[in-house]
């Protein structure tokens, strides 16, 4: 029976399937009825609202679903998660806003509150690679950065206005719709998703729907406080005893 259905009733229900939709909640989100069947099995035609929805939604390239490209996926230009707010010092240049743990909790959901924004601290870095950017600074919460960066250290991001100008396996602050994340960025095939991957290998990747990104802040730099002294000592203590061993494999070349 799919074999006598057309190119697009079997790629809508394929579309359906992997993003995990049933049929009825699938029409709902692309406001075309009560239920998808008569689609998938080719009695009714595609809509040109679930058409768009499926771009808008999924980034389904529509030429791909009808038949016409190889392609699946098309890169819809203006996911914007530039700055919803900046803050400004008296001289009108970008100050660094800094958000601790207990104000990242509700972030995602002030993010276009002015007045929260004046409870959070500010401060400037008068150096040249903080000049003609926006940047925001996040207390990380957690282990699952580590080695790398530790429980309570501060992260400092440049904003970034494009989910597409953001860089491949570059480390960002993601500010999603319930929470405020520190990972690495991986893009992948489908353009509509991206991948956040931690440094530390006990955590498992999570993949986002772009959609669902409201902000998003390349990392630069990061502040540490309470440095071990013990781990310093223990590196030189390695150091010593590797040029021991150096020493003695030259005598014995000798």
């Amino acid at each position: 029976m799919d074999k006598n259905l057309s190119t697009e009733a079997k790629r809508f229900k394929k579309v359906r399937e992997e993003q995990r939709y049933t049929q009825q909640s699938f029409a709902e989100l692309l406001e075309i009825g009560t239920s998808t069947v008569d689609i998938e099995r080719g009695k009714t035609k595609i809509p040109g609202k679930a058409v768009m929805q499926l771009l808008k939604q999924f980034n389904i390239n529509p030429l791909w679903l009808f038949g016409e490209s190889f392609e699946q996926y098309v890169a819809v230009n203006g996911t914007d998660v530039s700055p919803k707010v900046i803050t400004l010092n008296e001289d009108n240049t970008d100050a660094i806003v800094l958000v601790n743990q207990k104000a990242a909790a509700g972030y995602p959901h002030n993010i276009q509150d002015v007045d929260w924004y004046q409870t959070l601290p500010v401060f400037n870095l008068p150096l040249p690679q903080y000049r003609n950017a926006t940047y925001r600074g996040f207390q990380v919460e957690g282990d699952s950065m580590l080695p790398n960066i530790r429980p309570n250290d501060w992260v400092l991001g440049r904003a970034v206005s494009n989910v597409s100008e953001a860089s491949d396996n570059k480390i960002y602050i993601v500010v999603l719709h319930d929470s405020v994340l520190v990972k690495k960025l991986h893009k992948i095939n489908d353009p509509s998703k991206i991948k956040l991957i931690s440094l530390n290998e006990e955590y498992l990747p999570i993949e986002v729907k772009v959609n669902d990104i409201q902000e998003l802040w390349q990392v630069n730099s990061k502040l540490t406080f309470g440095i071990e002294e013990h781990s310093e000592s223990n590196l030189l203590k390695q150091l010593q005893k590797s040029m021991e061993d150096l020493k003695g494999q030259i005598k014995r070349i000798q």
